[in-house]
């Protein structure tokens, strides 16, 4: 028996030497892969190789070499977050907020890396007002609301990105309008005199050539507009998403004759102006103390924007259960054309810039009075 044992003990021995001596001749090849100038099927060969060793460790040491959660964040080129501090953002029932709702969602499953509050409110002044108190750290508003902010705050607040491009579309049943030369002698029916809406038609009018040419009806609110083109398919009006998709889904005589964007981009050329909706701004005092914590949200919230633009369905069900869109068919189809990015740095000043110098030169007070400062763009 003990004769047994021992001849069972070096073939234990062998095994082992032979796997050993196997290990060492395959990282010995991983390792020369990098140098290696024999072709792509010598590299592949090794690197299958490599693969299969790891099937020769044994379950305890892959648990004691398994990475931990910090070690796989920054291996996917994630974000260092900042522990211990509750970044707190506001935002509108809008498309401004479409682009944070997979980040809100997770925020609310506790699978984000750092910590979240959201709230969702229906007018700007609300955000507003609570990100000047310090009740919000992030805020996500309309892009000349923010410049306004600045000024009024004496530069308390940054922009740290764009959220929202232009969602400004012409509706009508009229299918001989499809550029702002077709709308001389219409009558165009939109919210708001003094509003950006207003600023943009007259803006891309202007322009054209075109002003006093086209007689501008203001209603107080899109729903009003939309109400218009209901009763009259010959109506023509300027309306933002989502409101475009409800009134087009309730009556199939109207269509998107033309789009707010395209023109401006046509005016702009290559300056690198946009056309804006939304925009996102962070109160200095946060972050001052917390960068890092205000770098991990741009991440988060630049993954949120690639899961919505990605992923409509989803998108979709998360607009309706936070009221930003009355029903998923209807925000299957508005979300697509809301525009949703997550533009900063130079990108984003650049388009800010420009698009805030025109609301400027139409009427000074849009903005707040003057152009904000170079301080009021994140860049860094």
């Amino acid at each position: 028996m003990k004769k047994n044992m021992k001849k069972n003990m070096k073939k234990k021995i062998v095994v082992w030497i032979s796997i050993i001596m196997a290990l060492t001749v395959i990282l010995a090849g991983c390792g020369q892969a990098k140098e290696s100038t024999a072709g792509a099927v010598d590299e592949t060969t090794v690197e299958n190789a490599c693969d299969s060793s790891e099937t020769a460790v044994s379950a305890s040491e892959e648990a004691a070499f398994a990475p931990t959660e910090e070690e796989i964040v920054k291996s996917e080129e994630g974000p260092e977050y900042e522990e211990g501090v509750t970044v707190r953002v506001g935002g509108l029932k809008g498309p401004t907020s479409i682009g944070l709702l997979n980040l809100k969602d997770k925020a609310n499953n506790g699978q984000t890396g750092q910590s979240y509050e959201f709230t969702m409110a229906t007018a700007a002044d609300e955000i507003t007002t609570m990100l000047v108190k310090g009740e919000l750290d992030i805020a996500l508003i309309p892009a000349n609301v923010a410049s306004v902010l600045y000024n009024k705050t004496e530069g308390k607040i940054s922009v740290i990105d764009i959220n929202t491009l232009g969602v400004l579309y012409m509706v009508s049943g009229d299918t001989s309008v499809s550029s702002p030369a077709e709308l001389v002698g219409k009558t165009v029916y939109l919210t708001g005199k003094g509003t950006t809406p207003d600023y943009v038609l007259q803006y891309i009018l202007k322009e054209n050539g075109l002003e006093g040419q086209v007689t501008l009806e203001y209603k107080s609110e899109a729903t009003e507009v939309a109400a218009v083109l209901a009763e009259d398919e010959s109506a023509i009006g300027l309306l933002p998403q989502p409101f475009v998709t409800a009134a087009i889904t309730k009556n199939n005589k109207l269509q998107v004759v033309m789009s707010m964007t395209e023109e401006w981009d046509k005016i702009q050329g290559e300056s690198g102006s946009r056309l804006l909706t939304g925009v996102t701004v962070v109160n200095n005092k946060f972050l001052e103390e917390h960068e890092q914590a205000i770098k991990a949200f741009l991440f988060d919230h630049n993954e949120s924007v690639n899961e919505v633009n990605s992923n409509i369905d989803r998108a979709a069900t998360l607009a309706v259960e936070e009221e930003i869109i009355a029903a998923e068919p209807v925000a299957k189809m508005a979300i697509p054309n809301c525009n949703i990015v997550c533009l900063t740095g130079d990108e984003m000043k650049s388009a800010l810039e420009g698009y805030l110098k025109v609301l400027y030169e139409m009427d000074a007070a849009s903005v707040g009075g003057q152009l904000p400062d170079e301080n009021f763009y994140y860049v860094r």
